[in-house]
Formats: structure tokens, C-alpha cells, sequence
């Protein structure tokens, strides 16, 4: 009754915006159901609307649930599926990391080679620098005794020399 009232007060002032629907004089349903919209004309039972709308549901609530569950599983799985995938990353990462600490260990353990190497050739200079040292001293000691046995010769030379002067005899 209520839709009536609206198809009524929409007759005249649609008859008036067209002269052609005017001059016709078709009768006011069959002009109603031309200038109103579809769902203002028809009219539904309510118990046959709820009767169609849970048909409706019933017919696509178990697939709709189904679906339902489907995605939940996805999604679960999914979940499942990044957390596996973050623990390989984690185990590449340590994995990487492990060979990064070997090649460490490897270049830690040539340079402590170059290190020993190192070690040996400056012990061997040291040995070498200490016996430089000893024969230094040794062949300074020598020249030294060289030069103090020369200067004993010389003063002894000399001391001959004296002696061996004529001297003038006293006279007595």
C-alpha cells in the first residue's frame, strides 16, 4: 500500500516531464511499470523472500564454509611454510657464517705461520748480530793487544837505542 502511494505521486509529475506519455493515455499501471523502477512494482511476500534467501544461503553456506576452512588451512600452512623458510635462512646464514670463521681460522693460521717465520728469522739475526758482536769485540781486543805489543816494541826498540848510543865515558 505504501508503494501505491509513491507510484501515484511519481504518475504526475512523469507525465508531465514527457508530453509524449501524456497525449497516449495508456493506462496508469501499464505507465507506472515504464517510468518506475523494477523493484517498485513487484510485490514480494516477506516468507517468501526469508523462504528464498535461506534456500539462497543453504544452497552457498557449505561451499562459502568450505572455502572458509580451505583459506584458514592456507593461510596455517603459509604460516607454517615462513616459519620453516626463516629457519633455513637462519641456517644459511650460520652456515655462511661458518665459512666466513674458516677462512678466518685459514688466514689466521698463515699469518701465525708468517708470524713463526718471522720469529726464526729474527732469532737467527740475533744469533748472527750476537756472534758480529763477540767477533767485533774479540778482533778489537786483538788490534788492541796488537797496538799495546807494538808500543812495547817500540818503547823496547827505543830503549835499545838508548842503550846502544854511545855514551861518553866519565873520566876518572
Amino acid at each position: 500500500m505504501d508503494q501505491e502511494g509513491k507510484v501515484e505521486e511519481e504518475q504526475p509529475s512523469a507525465s508531465h516531464s514527457n508530453p509524449a506519455l501524456s497525449s497516449d493515455h495508456k493506462d496508469s499501471s501499464s505507465l507506472c511499470a515504464e517510468l518506475s523502477p523494477l523493484e517498485d512494482i513487484i510485490f514480494v511476500d516477506k516468507q517468501a523472500v526469508e523462504k528464498l534467501t535461506n534456500g539462497l544461503i543453504s544452497h552457498y553456506l557449505p561451499d562459502l564454509q568450505n572455502s572458509k576452512r580451505a583459506l584458514q588451512e592456507l593461510t596455517q600452512n603459509q604460516g607454517i611454510l615462513l616459519d620453516t623458510l626463516d629457519q633455513e635462512i637462519t641456517k644459511f646464514r650460520e652456515c655462511n657464517s661458518l665459512l666466513d670463521m674458516h677462512s678466518l681460522f685459514t688466514e689466521a693460521k698463515i699469518y701465525h705461520n708468517k708470524l713463526v717465520s718471522i720469529r726464526k728469522e729474527m732469532m737467527m739475526l740475533h744469533e748472527k748480530t750476537t756472534k758480529l758482536k763477540k767477533r767485533a769485540l774479540k778482533l778489537q781486543q786483538q788490534r788492541q793487544k796488537e797496538a799495546l805489543e807494538k808500543e812495547q816494541q817500540r818503547e823496547k826498540e827505543l830503549e835499545r837505542e838508548r842503550q846502544l848510543t854511545a855514551k861518553p865515558a866519565k873520566r876518572t
